[in-house]
């Protein structure tokens, strides 16, 4: 029964909600809030949530949104450096975050509830009221620089294709544009250009507060006196910059020549492998077709060959019994399933040796096609019970569940509660897995690779293969081997 698997929470005035927006005066906002009875209210956490990401960087140097992830927390009006905040927030067994996407920033606070007001105005003073010293914007490209380094000698390559297969599925637009500060922007932010672009996307109708273990209306007061009448330290102006494209899916493949023979070395080093994903257009988290998409996802589930672990980790999945268990040779082929206001992706990613690329990416084209067939009632039903499973899970979380409130109230200004959800996902067909899987073989492919890629088949041959019954790519004829 889903009704067991639902935490207990009371909701109070979830639909609720405040938007203050007066000339010349930032404010924030929408309040939404949601108390979880095991909290017993001793721990507050908060969330403002901006509608600004690496996505609305047409306009400006790419990198703008990494750079204020670093610079988040730094010193304020109120407090002379990091080191003050975080010691403000230590007296009352607090903690920070700011975490970027490609659609929106995220500034967090958890405390003690004694500290409410202190937090509140914490956190209202690093949004609105930084002063991006130069000291600490040179400290920020030196972070910035060491981070880019890392993306590229780091072992786990899935960051790095991620950028890559989303340069190739929206080349040179929106959620395309990239996600990590290029290494020729990094001396190209500065003060003024930070400041232009807070004061286009940092406004009151792109932000939400949200509340975890406080009262609605305590939440809404706070928020009346500690960032109603704040002016932002870069001022205000008519906005005139803010980027209002809409995801244009364009299909592609980027390849990066890589040596990965000495990615991992050491006692039990990584051998060298090849890494390939593909994926294509699905749809956006506001339609209707995004629950069937995300149970496909969970469907096709997958992972590392020593993943695998017991009963419920995914065992039972697709890339996992007819991928990982029928070719020993890969090490990896895990699904992802990334979703935006106005488009998504699903995409898979698998890692082989370089000598079998060419074997490893038909394997995965075929499953692609295979997606369109019609699914087991037992397989549909356990990634069902998978997907609310987790969904659960993950609710049974603090930043989580505030995170969940900020992005659902940022982009349709309320919130599907989770037996809501639990029962969109029990409503899926195995029809409706059909529909989707064919709507989104119509689409180009998006391809991106990394290593060796000598025996990498050609796009137009990774296109032949997804658009064929059989999901195989034209053969190819040599006279010498």
């Amino acid at each position: 029964m889903v009704s067991r698997l639902l935490p207990k929470t009371s909701l109070v005035n979830s639909a609720q909600l405040e938007v203050s927006c007066r000339s010349n005066i930032l404010i924030i906002i929408v309040c939404t809030f949601v108390q979880a009875e095991v909290d017993k209210m001793w721990m507050l956490s908060f969330l403002v949530l901006v509608n600004s990401g690496s996505r609305h960087e047409a306009k400006y140097p790419s990198g703008i949104a990494h750079f204020l992830e670093k610079l988040a927390f730094s010193s304020t009006a109120q407090y002379g450096s990091k080191d003050e905040i975080l010691l403000t927030l230590e007296k009352h067994g607090g903690i920070c975050d700011c975490q970027t996407s490609r659609d929106t920033t995220m500034y967090a606070v958890s405390a003690e509830v004694k500290g409410l007001d202190t937090v509140v105005s914490l956190l209202s003073d690093a949004v609105l009221q930084p002063r991006l010293l130069d000291e600490e914007i040179e400290m920020t490209r030196m972070v910035v620089r060491f981070e880019l380094e890392d993306l590229n000698m780091r072992p786990d390559p899935e960051p790095l294709l991620t950028e890559m297969i989303h340069a190739a599925a929206y080349r040179g637009n929106t959620v395309g544009l990239p996600r990590f500060c290029p290494a020729d922007n990094v001396e190209k932010i500065d003060k003024k250009v930070l400041h232009s672009y807070l004061r286009n996307y940092y406004c009151p109708e792109r932000m939400v507060l949200a509340g975890v273990g406080i009262e609605h209306e305590q939440l809404v007061e706070c928020a009346r006196k500690y960032l109603l009448n704040v002016k932002p330290v870069w001022g205000t102006s008519t906005v005139a910059n803010v980027d209002l494209s809409v995801a244009q899916y364009t299909g592609g493949i980027v390849k990066m020549e890589k040596d990965m023979s000495d990615v991992s070395l050491g006692p039990t080093p990584i051998p060298e492998l090849t890494h390939i994903m593909i994926g294509l257009e699905s749809c956006s988290f506001l339609e209707e077709d995004f629950i069937p998409f995300a149970v496909l996802n969970m469907m096709m589930g997958g992972g590392g060959s020593f993943s695998a672990g017991g009963p419920g980790k995914g065992m039972f999945t697709r890339l996992y019994l007819n991928v990982l268990n029928r070719h020993h040779w890969m090490y990896n082929a895990t699904s992802y399933h990334h979703s935006y206001e106005d488009s998504g992706l699903l995409c898979i990613h698998a890692s082989a040796d370089p000598r079998q690329v060419r074997e490893m990416v038909e394997i995965i084209t075929r499953e692609f096609i295979q997606m369109a067939g019609n699914a087991g009632e037992m397989e549909l039903e356990r990634a069902k019970t998978q997907l609310k499973s987790m969904l659960m899970m993950n609710l049974e979380s603090r930043p989580v569940i505030f995170e969940d409130v900020g992005r659902q109230v940022l982009s349709t200004g309320k919130r599907k509660l989770p037996h809501e959800l639990c029962e969109l996902i029990s409503n899926v067909t195995a029809s409706d897995i059909k529909r989707v899987t064919t709507k989104m073989l119509r689409s180009k492919p998006a391809v991106a690779a990394l290593g060796d890629l000598t025996e990498l088949p050609s796009y137009e041959h990774i296109q032949a293969a997804l658009s064929s019954k059989d999901g195989r790519l034209p053969r190819m004829y040599r006279l010498f081997r």
